[in-house]
C-alpha cells in the first residue's frame, strides 16, 4: 500500500512512498536494538563523519531538485526552499562539528578519604534507538535536524516524516545510505497513526524526538517507555512588541517575511504585533502596502513569495478565524478571504479582540494581528496570557525598553529588530510550557541523544 503525495496548490499527485504496516516497523525496531546492542559493531566517529561527508556533497550537486521538491510537495516558495537546502546541508557541517565537541569530564577524587587512590571520568556514549515524528512545514531541514544528529552520535534513527511532506525525508534517508550509511541505521517509514504510535511508545525506544501539534506531542510523551528521553516542539503565537522609538520603515520588510514566510506555516511566525498607540497608524499603513504586494500561487513559481496552504481544510479554518475576528469587531486591513479552495490572501487585522480565537490560538497561516497599547506592561500582560511560549520579539531604539521587554516577556528568545521567525540552527531552539519540551538546535539535540557515563579506577 502507498501514501499518495500531492502538490498543495493544484492536489495533482506528484509522487508515493510507502505506508508500512506495523509488522514492517516492528522489524525496523528489532534491527535498530540490535545494531544498538552489538558495541563492538558500533561505527567509528570518523566513519559517521565520513557518510555525513559524502551525503552533504550530494546533496550539494542536488540542491535545486531538492529544492523544487521542497516547494512541490510542501508548498515554500521556491526562493525559500532554496535557503532551506542550504541550511540542511550546513546543518550536516554542524552535526561533524558537533562530533568533536561531545566529550566528558574528569571528576576530581580525593576529596575526602573515600575517594582516594582513584582515578574518575567521563564519556558520552549514544543514547540508543531515536523514533523522529516530523512537520511538513520544513519537509527537509526538519529531518537533518532530527536525523543527522542520529547519525553524528551513533544512534540506530528511525523517522516519520509528515504524510503531507514524506518526498523530501524518503530521498535524506536515500542519500545517508547512497554515503555509505548501512539501511538498518536509518529507516523513514509512514506508518498509519496506530503503528506509529506504537512505534513511539516501544520499551526499545531510548529517544523519542517531535515536531508536532501540541495536542498530539504530549499524548504521545505521557505514553512513553519507562526511561525514555524526548524533545517536543510545538507552535506559538509569537508575540511582537513595537514601541515608539521604533524605526518603522526599518520594522515593515522585517513584519512581513515573519508573518508571511512560507504562509505563516512556521512554529514562531509572526502573529501579534502590539504596537504604541503613537506609531501605530503609520505602521498598519505602510506595513498594509508591505502585505498587499506579496504575490501568491504555486510555490514552484521563481516569483511566488505565497504558497498555498498544506490542505484545503486549513484554508476553511483561517476563514473561520478570520471572520469571528471581523464579527467581533476587528478591522480588516488588507486580505480577509479566500483566494481559491488552497490559498488565503495575505491579511492583516487591525485589534481584534482579545478573547477571538485568533488572538489566542496559533493560526499557521497568512495572518497578522495589530493590536494598539499605550503602556508597554499592559502589551506584554496580554502577550504574556496564553498557555504556549515560544520565541518574541521587539523593534526598539530604546535600549532600557528592549531589556524591560527581554526582562518580562514569556519566551525561550527575543529578538531585538527582528522578527520572531528568525534562527540559526546553531541556536537553541525551544518551546516554553505548551510549547514545548527539551531543546533543540543541532548541537543541543546532538547532546540530548547521548548520554554521561563513568569510569572509577582504584590503583
Amino acid at each position: 500500500m502507498n501514501l499518495e503525495v500531492v502538490n498543495p496548490f493544484t492536489l495533482s499527485p506528484i509522487g508515493s512512498v510507502p505506508a508500512d504496516s506495523w509488522d514492517v516497523v516492528d522489524g525496523y525496531l528489532t534491527k535498530a536494538e540490535a545494531l544498538y546492542r552489538n558495541r563492538d559493531g558500533w561505527m567509528k566517529p570518523h566513519e559517521r563523519a565520513a557518510i555525513l561527508h559524502k551525503a552533504m556533497k550530494i546533496m550539494e550537486e542536488r540542491k535545486e531538485h531538492l529544492a523544487f521538491q521542497i516547494a512541490d510537495e510542501g508548498g515554500k516558495p521556491l526562493m525559500d526552499a532554496r535557503v532551506e537546502v542550504d541550511r540542511a546541508i550546513n546543518g550536516m557541517e554542524l552535526c561533524i562539528h558537533e562530533m568533536g565537541s561531545l566529550k566528558g569530564t574528569e571528576i576530581p577524587m580525593g576529596l575526602t578519604p573515600a575517594g582516594d587512590d582513584r582515578m574518575a571520568w567521563t564519556t558520552r556514549e549514544p543514547i540508543g534507538v531515536v523514533v523522529a515524528i516530523s512537520a511538513f512545514n520544513h519537509p527537509l531541514n526538519l529531518i537533518v535536524h532530527q536525523v543527522a544528529p542520529a547519525v553524528a552520535t551513533g544512534c540506530p534513527v528511525i523517522v516519520k516524516p509528515s504524510g503531507d511532506t514524506p518526498l523530501s525525508c524518503f530521498e535524506f534517508v536515500s542519500i545517508l545510505h547512497e554515503a555509505g550509511l548501512p539501511e538498518d541505521w536509518c529507516r523513514a517509514t509512514c506508518a498509519p497513526r496506530d503503528a506509529a504510535e506504537k512505534m513511539v511508545i516501544d520499551p526499545r525506544v531510548a529517544f523519542f524526538s517531535f515536531i508536532g501539534s501540541a495536542g498530539v506531542g504530549w499524548s504521545l510523551r505521557s505514553k512513553l517507555a519507562p526511561g525514555a528521553r524526548c524533545a517536543l516542539e510545538h507552535g506559538g503565537v509569537a508575540p511582537v512588541i513595537v514601541d515608539a522609538s521604533a524605526d518603522i520603515d526599518a520594522a515593515v520588510p522585517s513584519l512581513t517575511k515573519g508573518g508571511f514566510y512560507h504562509s505563516g506555516q512556521v512554529c514562531v511566525s509572526v502573529q501579534r504585533v502590539f504596537a504604541h498607540s503613537s506609531i501605530i497608524d503609520e505602521l498598519a499603513e505602510k506595513l498594509t502596502k508591505s502585505v498587499m504586494a506579496l504575490k501568491v500561487g504555486n510555490a514552484t513559481d521563481e516569483t511566488v513569495e505565497c504558497g498555498p496552504l498544506i490542505r484545503p481544510r486549513e484554508v476553511d479554518r483561517v476563514s473561520e478565524w478570520v471572520e469571528e475576528a471581523r464579527a467581533g469587531g476587528a478591522t480588516v486591513l488588507c486580505g480577509g478571504q479566500k483566494l481559491s479552495d488552497t490559498t488565503y490572501a495575505p491579511t492583516l487585522l487591525l485589534n481584534p479582540p482579545k478573547d477571538a480565537t485568533i488572538s489566542r490560538k496559533e493560526v499557521f497561516g497568512p495572518v497578522v494581528c495589530l493590536y494598539s497599547y499605550d503602556n508597554v506592561d499592559d502589551a506584554i500582560a496580554q502577550a504574556n496570557s496564553l498557555e504556549v511560549a515560544f520565541q518574541a520579539a521587539v523593534y526598539t531604539n530604546d535600549l532600557k525598553g528592549a531589556m524591560h521587554t527581554y526582562r518580562h516577556i514569556d519566551a525561550s528568545a527575543v529578538m531585538v529588530n527582528d522578527h520572531s521567525a528568525f534562527r540559526t540552527d546553531w541556536m537553541p531552539f525551544a518551546g516554553l510550557r505548551s510549547s514545548g519540551h527539551g531543546v533543540g538546535g543541532i548541537p543541543y539535540t546532538c547532546h540530548e541523544m547521548t548520554h554521561e557515563k563513568m569510569i572509577v579506577i582504584k590503583s
